[in-house]
């Protein structure tokens, strides 16, 4: 679909709305140049605008592709293919979208393939028509203002990513579990966000080169070259900090789970105390619960109920007492090749 087309000559858009591409192309070829903006274009499309302008084969392949990472391609006819990330965050999913730009950069023409909902370019154009002095340099002037804007938008992701990070930072390093599926997948934003961001300054690098822009726009370049530096560098940082946040998630984890170990082999131990107790107990009673003819011609008087019966619940646990006991005291034989242990107190 296109979005816009418009003539640019000695600094100012000559005309109001959009223009059909044969008459764009003509215009080109009269001085000036053209800016075709295209969104999500169809084969069909792409392919009048290929026909129209003569753009190389390879060049609209690249454009109808999805890139991991941004790349500048020169062609022999002169027309020069860079390639963009984009990029915007979501506040309600907490997510960031990304979208493409494919630019076709010539002398007398430039076009602008759009990829995704990330990826408008309304605010570039806007901006470039009210700075003739600019739109005087050439098309190069076109290829500033998406930079320009590509690379502005990139700071609201650092922050909004940086928000995110110090949430689970506060969770973690609080001594609470944060959810690990939430960091692998911020880890995993960020890495496609540095994807998006590093390649680009390679590209900005080559148009810093002599006889590769205008020399009014050089200041500018250069400008956007320093902030993309500096995204660069805090994603680089997001990245690092997100592994040792990661770290120190799993390490939580662990004594959470040492810390639940612990307190089941508490409980064992309890539960092992009480059966030790019992088992004794429970022989006894269940010895004197036999209705056999001795027991009953014996047990005559209180006296022998108590010393059988209580008598025989309390030996018993003394002796199991007195046990007990001399296992805790017993000393621990020595590790070979190591230091004594200390005596159990």
């Amino acid at each position: 679909m296109i979005v816009d087309c418009a003539h640019y000559r000695d600094g100012r858009r000559q005309h109001e709305g959009a223009m059909p591409l044969e008459k764009a192309a003509a215009h080109a070829r009269q001085g000036g140049f053209v800016w075709l903006g295209v969104f999500e274009p169809g084969p069909d499309e792409l392919a009048g605008v290929q026909e129209t302008f003569g753009l190389h084969e390879l060049a609209v392949e690249d454009a109808q592709a999805f890139h991991l990472r941004p790349k500048a391609e020169q062609y022999e006819d002169g027309t020069e293919l860079i390639i963009l990330r984009t990029a915007r965050y979501d506040d309600e999913r907490e997510e960031i979208d990304t979208g493409e730009i494919s630019i076709f950069l010539a002398e007398h023409f430039v076009i602008t393939v759009r990829q995704g909902i990330a990826s408008e370019l309304a605010g570039a154009r806007s901006r470039l028509e009210r700075r003739p002095d600019l739109l005087r340099t050439g098309s190069a002037a076109t290829l500033w203002a998406i930079l320009d804007q590509v690379v502005d938008g990139y700071a609201p992701v650092v922050a909004e990513l940086d928000r995110d990070i110090e949430q689970i930072e506060a969770t973690v390093f609080s001594g609470a579990v944060a959810p690990t599926e939430r960091i692998y997948f911020l880890r995993r934003e960020a890495t496609d966000f540095y994807r998006a961001v590093h390649p680009l300054l390679a590209v900005l690098a080559r148009r810093l080169q002599p006889g590769r822009a205008p020399a009014e726009l050089l200041p500018f370049f250069r400008d956007v070259h320093d902030h993309l530096l500096l995204v660069n560098e805090e994603v680089a940082a997001q990245r690092d900090l997100l592994a040792t946040v990661l770290e120190a998630n799993i390490a939580v984890i662990s004594v959470e789970q040492n810390t639940i170990t612990l307190r089941q082999s508490a409980t064992m131990e309890r539960l092992t105390v009480i059966a030790t107790v019992f088992l004794p107990l429970s022989f006894v009673v269940g010895f004197f619960g036999q209705n056999f003819a001795w027991l009953v011609r014996n047990i005559t008087s209180f006296t022998a109920f108590l010393v059988l019966t209580l008598g025989g619940l309390l030996l018993p646990c003394l002796l199991l007492f007195l046990w007990l006991r001399h296992r805790r005291r017993k000393p621990v034989a020595p590790v070979p090749g190591g230091l004594a242990p200390r005596d159990t107190p």
